[in-house]
């Protein structure tokens, strides 16, 4: 196994710490929301039966019945016809409890109200929009104007027998306080009923206070306009809307059997609610500022696992604000408040048709579980431990390894740079084993190196020697001539000497300035068949001595590189093979595209590799001509390989046979990744 494969195992152990922790938060809060649901769904039926016993008698408001739903409070308000000391207020238009009636069109006059009590009296405040008041006039009482009119019917009397109706006329003639009028024809003032008329940016309104009337009455008012229109939310004819408040006291009873963190409403079959109550968390939040360094980390750390533990949870139905009227849509399970607040909710029927609907608070659930966290981090700690002693451990053997190959490759070079030793064989097959096979690898090459510059030394000084020697004795014996001819035969000598010095020199540069040149050499996308085939064709063309031939595909060989480069190579070979050829002799061009590789060869008949054991034709220097070594430098096939090593290639040299005719093949094998 690679050492990076141990490394990322290793590494990957400790993704266990974190996933085991979230893995037992998941399941404890799935426990725990499993328990709750139960425990919830039990204290719902508990809840459901009390509220029953205490609502025997009082007759349920079904979908059919008009309604007019009162806001308790818990304080009297100021009667001076605007809404702000009315409840939410401060919360804007779109959180007060408006309740309206149809208009015909958009543009005609629209009826809204409020309606609250604080136990003693009755508040309405009533809004007329898209309609300029006709105000009363005392000195023309016939004269038409605007008015409002109320209907009360109370509730049955202690007998059970249904009570007289009442009505109240209310007119204005200036914006201010006011007292309604009763009696048959509205004659007498009823102090009791009062209140203010005050205008609006597009109408008028009015807010009104009278005798808080018994539970189950009814109320009915209508606006009608001094063009003889109206605007009635009933008649006295009609069947009232019915009065709807929460029951205080069914709320205090509902109080004492809460848990913290939970929500209870009792809602009537047509949506109203008519008690709820809510109990606060025990443990609120601390502010900030007040936490310690301790604290604030557990706050994080809670924080965080609430969101996975939300992230992992069913998605919560949404679940609108409930104001007067409760939408029973999300019944069961999780649900969404859009404040973000999840909340486990239950519905249990109650007497009636009615519903009463518990709600338990997952922030406290969450905190229960988040309790837990400190057992997870406790047994995350000794799992933390025990793996950071595994990766010392295996850290140390690794720095062991390290320091003997370093210690190895330092014994292995001396003071002045040469290599006296080899380094042992690696026992392993990871990175650093695999390390240290090239270190060896590379050792023996520098070893290789240096046995190869030392005899290049002594091949130069050899082919220089000879050269140099017959120029000085030339020079010399010149100055002894004493003819013409003798002189002459001196110079000649000396020139040719000289001659071969230039072949020399020029074949050693030759190879520098190709060796230069791949640094500048620009690769392209070429086909090697197309480039073997023409450049086949020329050498013919050249050399007609010889028969000269092509074997392989005309194109659809590709490769990166350079095709000058490659030219240069099939030159070198060719005029190899020229030398090793007899006259009409054949030199064959072979290009073989393989699976993986492509294989570019020159096949010439004629002669044959000789067993030179130790000695590489493709070094400098190197030439087998017997006899006829006198101006052949042996630089010829140093050229092909630096142009092979150049394109990742290869090169062989072997004897070989074609058709019955022996001779030698040279074969530069090209990799795919190069073709």
């Amino acid at each position: 196994m690679t050492l990076k494969r141990q490394l990322l195992i290793a590494s990957l152990l400790m993704l266990l710490i974190p996933w085991a922790g979230l893995q037992f938060v998941l399941e404890l809060d799935d426990a725990l929301r499993q328990q709750a649901r139960e425990q919830l769904s039990l204290q719902a039926e508990r809840l459901a039966d009390a509220v029953g016993d205490a609502l025997i008698g009082r007759a349920p408001v079904t979908d059919d019945q008009p309604a007019i739903y009162v806001e308790p409070l818990n304080r009297a308000l100021n009667l001076d016809g605007y809404p702000d000391d009315w409840p939410n207020y401060e919360e804007g238009e779109p959180f007060q409890p408006w309740q309206t009636s149809t208009s015909p069109t958009p543009d005609a006059p629209a009826l809204s109200w409020q309606a609250a009590a604080d136990g003693r009296h009755l508040y309405l405040l009533i809004r007329i929009a898209n309609r300029e008041p006709a105000l009363y006039d005392p000195g023309n009482t016939d004269a038409p104007h605007d008015r409002l009119q109320l209907w009360l019917q109370p509730g049955d009397d202690a007998l059970g027998a249904p009570t007289a109706r009442q009505s109240w006329l209310i007119r204005a003639t200036a914006p201010g306080q006011f007292y309604a009028l009763t009696g048959k024809d509205f004659e007498t003032q009823d102090y009791r009923v009062t209140g203010s008329w005050q205008s609006t940016r597009n109408g008028w309104q009015v807010e009104l206070q009278m005798p808080a009337p018994p539970t189950g009455s009814r109320l009915g008012f209508g606006a009608f306009w001094a063009d003889g229109g109206e605007h009635s939310l009933s008649t006295p004819q009609d069947p009232m809307p019915v009065l709807v408040q929460p029951d205080a006291a069914l709320e205090r009873q509902l109080e004492t059997r809460l848990n913290p963190g939970q929500n209870v409403w009792v809602r009537e079959p047509a949506g109203w609610i008519t008690a709820q109550q809510t109990l606060a968390a025990r443990k609120p939040t601390p502010e900030f500022d007040q936490l310690s360094p301790l604290q604030v980390a557990e706050q994080i750390s809670l924080n965080a696992l609430r969101a996975l533990v939300r992230f992992y949870q069913p998605d919560p139905a949404p679940a609108g604000q409930a104001m007067h009227r409760l939408d029973l849509e999300a019944a069961e399970g999780l649900v969404r408040y859009d404040d973000g607040s999840i909340w486990l909710r239950t519905t249990e029927p109650v007497f009636g048709g009615r519903a009463l609907v518990l709600e338990q608070s997952l922030d406290q659930l969450l905190t229960l579980s988040g309790s837990t966290l400190g057992s997870v981090i406790a047994r995350s700690t000794l799992i933390i431990i025990g793996l950071t002693l595994v990766l010392l451990g295996y850290a140390s053997w690794l720095s062991w390894r390290i320091t003997r190959l370093q210690r190895a490759v330092s014994g292995s070079v001396d003071e002045d740079g040469r290599i006296t030793g080899t380094l042992p064989a690696a026992r392993t097959n990871d990175e650093l084993g695999q390390l240290q096979q090239h270190f060896s690898q590379m050792v023996e090459r520098l070893h290789g190196y240096n046995r190869y510059l030392e005899s290049f030394s002594r091949r130069l000084s050899h082919e220089l020697k000879t050269p140099v020697a017959v120029v000085r004795s030339s020079l010399e014996n010149l100055s002894h001539s004493s003819s013409e001819t003798e002189r002459q035969q001196y110079l000649e000598r000396a020139s040719g000497a000289t001659d071969r010095l230039r072949q020399i020199l020029n074949g050693m540069s030759e190879a520098a300035r190709l060796e230069q040149s791949f640094d500048h050499a620009d690769k392209e996308r070429f086909d090697l068949a197309e480039v073997a085939s023409q450049a086949t064709a020329a050498y013919q063309a050249l050399a007609p001595g010889y028969r000269i031939e092509y074997a392989g595909p005309e194109q659809g060989c590709a490769m990166t590189g350079s095709p000058e480069l490659m030219v240069q190579l099939l030159d070198k070979l060719v005029d190899n093979a020229r030398d090793f050829t007899p006259e009409q002799g054949l030199i064959r061009v072979e290009l073989e595209p393989r699976a993986d590789t492509l294989c570019l060869a020159v096949f010439n008949e004629g002669s044959s590799l000789p067993n030179t054991a130790g000695t590489d034709i493709f070094d400098p220097f190197v030439s087998l001509r017997e006899g006829r070594e006198e101006g052949h430098l042996g630089q010829g096939l140093l050229i092909v390989r630096l142009i092979a090593d150049f394109h990742g290639a290869r090169v062989e040299a072997a004897n070989g046979a074609e058709s019955s005719i022996d001779g030698v093949r040279f074969s530069v094998i090209i990799p795919t990744a190069h073709s």
